[in-house]
């Protein structure tokens, strides 16, 4: 991925005018912007979960491992429901009560950062045993994402990545090629598609997350590669108009009508149960499709190439572990940090979880290859066949805009009450909007 000084120099500072004040309200007390010390490297250390539930079986076990090793260091494990994550950093970075160690995703990496919660880390990774050792392209994003120049707030541990889950039992019925262009897609969603009796072609994404999925079909079948032309989005270029107009076209003709409102979990759902060709989703769906559907049934493949021969997609948000400012024994929280994204452990969880190791060494490891839609997602990301058009995570305003704003309006889209063209234009107006902002605040 190429990305520009200029992108990555816009800093985080001031979030929103709510997150400002309650900062400024917490300077005079524990408010978790101290320096903190870098302690003993002994005693206790607190861990935050961002995935608390479903990761915490694994997260015990790469503990205990931990702690076996270094057993003057003691871990208190807190698990944080992924929907209340952000709220209860900003709750705690307002108020006190931070951890020493915690995970933070690339989404809200820069809510974090410009409330000066996490410590940079670059000092600390030169000559350590992660140096070298970490996904150049997750550590692109990570960067990119808190806005800060060099800097690099979070050692990413893992990725999820799309995938354009099909149907091979019906591809094979109707005699079509795996889906692995978008030409042989849009053929696909048409032929498997006979809506008198209820089956179809695809299931497009309308409810919540449409935007994250739509605008990785456009610029996966536009080509373009860069987020942004100096300070303007490409969002509304000619070529993604005309991909939009014909990704959102297939809505009622060769999906469900339901698909409007659906979010991903009544997606899943209704392709594993139903008779649908294609879903566009991620790695962490696969075992709900091997439950539903058995493993004989279907396949997954990244993002279909496009006609310029080259997969495009955009960028998924890395999850990772960032060392907090606040820490009073930041020497026993780094050597966490080091023991749960180095190869054994590091390769541990994201086998738990599904997801694509960012430690080189254990991107390598057999497990990969036990399923074929892990490989090739792993694959993609790793050996530079996919450019990634890199989101900008780093905008105070991203999530309103690509999430509350205007799925709404993408719904409009599919309804037919506004156009391509209309749809584009108004996301790009109000990127552009908020770029403007954000580098008029010395962030440019």
């Amino acid at each position: 991925m190429n990305i520009s000084k200029t992108r990555r120099g816009r800093t985080a500072s001031a979030v929103s005018l709510v997150a400002a004040l309650a900062l400024t309200a917490a300077a005079c007390g524990d408010d978790g912007s101290g320096s903190g010390t870098e302690g003993s490297g002994k005693g206790e250390i607190t861990f935050w979960d961002n995935n608390g539930g479903p990761r915490t079986a694994i997260w015990t076990e790469i503990i205990k491992d931990f702690e076996k090793q270094h057993p003057d260091i003691k871990v208190k494990y807190v698990p944080i429901p992924i929907a209340d994550v952000q709220s209860k950093y900003d709750t705690a970075i307002a108020g006190g009560g931070l951890p020493d160690v915690g995970g933070v995703g690339t989404a809200y990496l820069a809510n974090m950062v410009s409330q000066e919660a996490l410590e940079p880390i670059n000092k600390r990774l030169e000559g350590s045993a992660l140096e070298g050792k970490l996904v150049d392209t997750m550590v692109e994003s990570v960067r990119a994402a808190a806005g800060r120049g060099d800097d690099l707030y979070s050692v990413p541990t893992s990725a999820n990545n799309g995938v354009l889950w099909y149907r091979t039992d019906l591809f094979e019925k109707a005699g079509l090629d795996a889906p692995d262009t978008w030409a042989k897609f849009y053929t696909a969603a048409e032929k498997l598609t006979d809506a008198r009796n209820n089956e179809f072609g695809y299931t497009i994404r309308g409810g919540a997350g449409s935007i994250a999925q739509a605008l990785d079909a456009i610029y996966g079948q536009s080509g373009i590669t860069e987020f942004w032309d100096g300070d303007r989005t490409t969002l509304n270029d000619p070529k993604n108009v005309a991909a939009l107009e014909k990704y959102a076209g297939l809505y009622k003709r060769t999906t469900p009508a339901a698909d409007v409102n659906n979010d991903f979990t009544k997606m899943v759902a209704q392709w594993d149960t139903g008779t649908i060709g294609m879903l566009s989703h991620n790695l962490g769906s696969y075992q709900d499709h091997v439950k539903a559907l058995g493993v004989d049934k279907f396949a997954g493949i990244p993002a279909p190439i496009g006609d310029s021969g080259t997969r495009v997609q955009v960028s998924n948000p890395v999850d990772g572990l960032g060392l907090f400012r606040s820490s009073d024994n930041k020497t026993a929280a780094w050597k966490f940090i080091e023991f749960a994204a180095s190869h054994e452990s590091n390769s541990k969880w994201n086998k738990s979880a599904g997801a694509i190791p960012a430690n080189t060494e254990a991107a390598k490891d057999p497990w990969i290859n036990e399923t074929e839609p892990t490989a090739l997602a792993a694959k993609a990301l790793t050996d530079g066949s996919t450019k990634v058009v890199d989101l900008p995570y780093y905008l105070p305003d991203w999530n309103n805009i690509s999430k509350a704003d205007n799925e709404p309006e993408f719904q409009k889209l599919l309804l037919g009450k506004i156009t391509a063209k209309q749809f584009l234009d108004k996301m790009a107006d109000e990127l552009n909007a908020a770029n403007k902002e954000w580098a008029e605040l010395g962030n440019g």
